[in-house]
């Protein structure tokens, strides 16, 4: 799906959701084969019984290329899925290279994979982004400012022209000719920036993990950081995933996932 029907899908789900898929072989349900086969059984389930709450769904690459060639063909199905149920599908894969790098890069997610969207690392500059935007139907989804602790080492870290590296990033990349083909990821534990972030990219979709295990607010994420057309995917991982470890995973996850986007109405009235 491509992200310019985001909006209207927002409005008909009353849902901004995105669940992230990071299926960890230690943590599969009882019943769940641990294996590639298991994890595809496991996405398919947590997909099904989500579908009706969310708008998006992130496939955390590093989870699946762990399991080898097995997991590589995992993810291909999945993003052929998602692509029949009319989601928004993102590789949470957070490449960037040199330009004939990226090339491949891009070639791998978008033309192999079907994803829709791409996580990346900007550190590289513009020439390492610019092969995923020559794809006008895909988005490129810059790290901005993460949820992780280390984020202070660099992203925090203040420039000679009085901005931080973070908000460089987002100065800099508005500035390019296809930054309509641009979202950007600031983590939910990042929700006292939100404020200066949406100031700097007031037209642009932020991606924002970190909601549920990791601790981030979406009340105060939500009042801070949406914009005219909602502007904001909200991941939940782990939080809607492991809902339960029993056989009843998938019901567990649908209940999750149903209480976000029922909280999400709440502020979606408000706009």
């Amino acid at each position: 799906m491509k992200a310019s029907l985001l909006p209207s899908q927002i409005r008909q789900k009353n849902s901004y959701l995105c669940v992230g898929l990071d299926p960890d072989l230690d943590k599969l349900p009882d019943g769940i084969s641990k294996s590639a086969q298991g994890v595809l059984e496991f996405c398919l389930q947590i997909i099904e019984k989500t579908l009706p709450f969310t708008v998006s769904y992130k496939l955390n690459t590093a989870f699946f290329e762990s399991l080898g060639a097995e997991g590589w063909k995992v993810m291909e199905i999945l993003f052929s899925h998602l692509e029949s149920r009319n989601v928004f599908a993102i590789a949470d894969a957070k490449r960037a290279d040199i330009g004939n790098t990226s090339r491949q890069y891009a070639r791998a997610f978008f033309e192999n994979m079907g994803a829709d969207a791409i996580t990346l690392s900007p550190y590289m500059g513009f020439d390492s982004i610019e092969p995923f935007l020559d794809y006008p139907d895909k988005t490129a989804i810059l790290l901005a400012l993460t949820s992780n602790p280390g984020h202070a080492d660099f992203e925090m870290q203040p420039l000679a022209n009085g901005r931080k590296l973070y908000e460089e990033v987002l100065v800099r990349s508005q500035s390019w000719e296809r930054k309509g083909s641009l979202m950007f990821v600031v983590g939910a534990t990042r929700a006292t920036e939100l404020e200066s972030v949406r100031a700097l990219c007031p037209d642009s979709f932020l991606l924002v993990p970190g909601v549920g295990a990791q601790g981030g607010d979406l009340k105060e994420i939500s009042e801070k950081g949406m914009n005219g057309s909602v502007g904001l995917l909200v991941n939940a991982s782990r939080s809607i995933l492991y809902a339960s470890s029993g056989s009843n995973y998938a019901m567990a996850a649908s209940k999750a996932a149903f209480d976000m986007q029922q909280e999400m109405e709440r502020y979606l009235r408000k706009l």
